[in-house]
């Protein structure tokens, strides 16, 4: 089984971060499965999300994304992963370590 890294993001302060943690799982040849969730949701609305694009799988719940007034489409995320809890803990599940920011 490959490296797999789990990153819950429940806040809309570290995008910076996140996307550093991404890029050096890949350079490292560790995949990386996130869940945005809380006001994680609203990182969906900067300008700079964007730069995630093939860093790593992203889901989100959907809840938290429409309670928040959010709408789709948001480029990155495919539709079925607009998703409940269940698949945090799938997440949670397949990966070897997990962090959260």
């Amino acid at each position: 089984m490959g490296k797999k890294l789990g990153i819950f993001v429940s806040s809309d302060k570290h995008l910076d971060k996140l996307i550093g943690i991404l890029k050096a799982a890949k350079e490292k040849g560790i995949e990386s499965k996130v869940f945005l969730t809380h006001r994680g949701v609203l990182l969906t609305q900067d300008i700079r999300f964007s730069e995630l694009e093939g860093l790593g799988h992203i889901a989100l719940c959907n809840v938290g994304f429409e309670s928040h007034g959010l709408k789709r489409p948001v480029k990155v995320i495919a539709d079925k992963d607009f998703a409940t809890q269940a698949r945090h803990l799938e997440i949670i599940e397949e990966c070897d370590r997990y962090i959260s920011l």
